[in-house]
């Protein structure tokens, strides 16, 4: 029995390695990039505990590196993702009643698993699986992901010390419970660490999850089950499966006992979602909590002010790291007239240094876009673009998927601040620009403002405070992380807790206290030590 209080004290975020030629960390790596390399993976699912193979099979290849083959994983069925409720209603009972302090040490070991032996697994396997680069790989599936291990344990650990005041004679506690019912994690490509993050937020809080992870994120996202088994993770907690996502949406939001949905994707997905949900609604046992960060449109607005390097850094790193690939990624600017000509000119000089590749030369700093569906629709907007006369390739507009799917880092100018990559959502290396009248900044500002149905990301550049304090408050509703002097992507875990609204999402904050609420049911309790005997109270007596 239980008979101290649990502190777990605000960890530091993990240190971030260089990488850097000659360095120990280098040498791992790349010895683990080889090791994946010369092995075909065979990937199973992992259901209550079993792996499960199916024979039919998918290939996994590296998206800068088409003709290779890294492994395949089983493909599950309706039969599988029921076979997944099942395993984690079985384990519900026994993993709510764990002790916190025992459930806290699973997800704190496995963050020092990530952080020391399995490091370069994990981030070797999100290189080749997800195109991306030493850096992008080692913020993300190393650092971010043991932030958000850690970080969730000492935020929940504050949460449950919450409690309700007591009057004389009484006593008041509140439980934190788990939901009544399991949870659907659905995660994208683009970060492992989101990938880790939303089914073990939800599983941190007492529940049980069925995880469902982007096709393309199948490489990492095993290494990382793995990881979570290997820390003492119990069979059933979390259930990772493969099925295509309407399959696993008919069987899920079908079932009494869905609780809810962690989700990051497409707006037009998690929407679909939310109505089946609500046309299922009288199903359930519970109201379901339904979580999301969908998609962005993220702008930079540049003041008259602005410093040129500053401005110029801001749009290639926000706009091309990760190939664009980020919800938070820089793909709409508003650049002052009096700047415009500078800006251009130095980022395209930037655009000319980066080197495109694959991920396995350190010297890259871009990498290929995820397949060839996402390759495609790219180069349609570049396509449309060349042709239409209100927009101009400044710099890039090239493309080629002979051997993988790489597309330069693409610019386009355009004169009409409505033109359609001003507005719509491409998920790639380009970047709009428009160049306003540098006398007309409030004008523009509301531009800004009403030009996307997303509100995700943005930030402002400029040396002018008036400038920067006006922006700041006039788009208060157009971004849920808003940057000063800054490129609108990096948020990391207990700095800055990440999410938007409007078509964005729910802003539901993961890395803070805000995300794990979600995942967690209030049951108040009041102990009363002398109990009234009597109905009758003093008002009644008539002297």
């Amino acid at each position: 029995m239980n008979t101290g209080y649990f502190e777990y004290a605000a960890p530091a975020n993990e240190p971030v390695l260089s990488y850097a030629p000659g360095s120990p960390e280098r040498a791992a790596l790349k010895k683990q990039l080889a090791a994946f390399k010369a092995e075909v993976a065979d990937i199973p699912m992992y259901i209550g505990g079993n792996e499960i193979r199916t024979g039919n099979t998918v290939d996994l290849r590296p998206p800068h590196e088409i003709s290779h083959k890294l492994g395949h994983f089983h493909m599950g069925d309706a039969s599988h993702v029921k076979d997944a409720i099942a395993a984690a209603l079985a384990a519900r009972e026994k993993w709510a009643a764990m002790d916190w302090e025992s459930r806290a040490g699973i997800f704190l070991r496995a963050a020092d698993l990530l952080a020391t032996k399995y490091r370069y697994h994990i981030n070797a396997a999100t290189m080749l699986g997800q195109s991306k680069n030493p850096y992008q790989a080692e913020i993300d599936s190393a650092c971010e992901l043991i932030d958000f291990l850690r970080f969730n344990v000492h935020f929940l650990s504050q949460i449950y010390r919450q409690q309700p005041i007591s009057s004389p004679g009484v006593h008041n506690r509140v439980e934190y419970r788990p939901l009544e019912g399991f949870v659907l994690a659905v995660t994208p490509f683009n970060f492992t660490a989101i990938a880790g993050n939303l089914p073990t937020s939800a599983a941190m809080c007492g529940n049980v999850v069925v995880w469902k992870p982007a096709n393309t994120q199948v490489f990492a996202a095993q290494v990382f089950m793995k990881v979570m088994i290997e820390a003492g993770l119990p069979a059933g907690v979390i259930n990772l499966v493969y099925a295509n996502g309407p399959v696993i949406g008919d069987v899920c939001f079908a079932d009494p006992h869905f609780a809810g949905i962690h989700f990051t994707g497409s707006t037009g997905v998690f929407q679909t979602m939310w109505k089946t949900i609500g046309e299922n609604i009288h199903k359930y046992k519970t109201y379901p909590r339904i979580v999301g960060e969908t998609g962005g449109k993220d702008f930079v607005l540049v003041h008259k002010s602005a410093d040129v390097d500053v401005a110029t850094i801001a749009l290639a790193r926000g706009a091309f790291e990760y190939q664009g690939q980020k919800c938070s990624a820089a793909s709409r600017a508003y650049i002052p007239s009096n700047l415009a000509d500078q800006i251009k000119s130095k980022l395209v000089a930037e655009l000319n240094t980066m080197k495109m590749g694959s991920t396995e030369d350190f010297s890259n700093f871009i990498n290929a876009v995820i397949d060839e569906r996402s390759f495609d629709k790219i180069a349609k907007y570049i396509d449309n673009a060349k042709k239409d006369a209100s927009a101009t390739i400044l710099a890039g507009g090239n493309y080629d998927k002979a051997t993988g799917y790489f597309i330069e880092p693409t610019v386009i100018v355009t004169t009409d601040p409505q033109y359609v990559t001003m507005r719509e959502e491409i998920f790639g290396p380009v970047l709009t620009i428009y160049v306003y009248d540098a006398e007309q900044f409030e004008e523009t500002i509301k531009l800004v403002d009403s030009t996307s149905e997303y509100a995700l990301t943005g930030s402002i550049i400029a040396q002018d405070r008036y400038a920067v304090e006006l922006a700041t408050h006039k788009l208060v509703n157009s971004a849920g992380n808003f940057y000063i002097n800054d490129k609108p992507t990096g948020a990391v875990v207990g700095q800055q807790p990440f999410g938007g609204a409007r078509a964005s999402g729910t802003n539901d904050k993961a890395g803070s206290m805000l995300n794990l609420y979600r995942w967690l049911s209030a049951r108040s309790i009041k102990e009363t030590f002398v109990p009234a005997t009597d109905y009758r109270y003093p008002f009644l007596n008539e002297a």
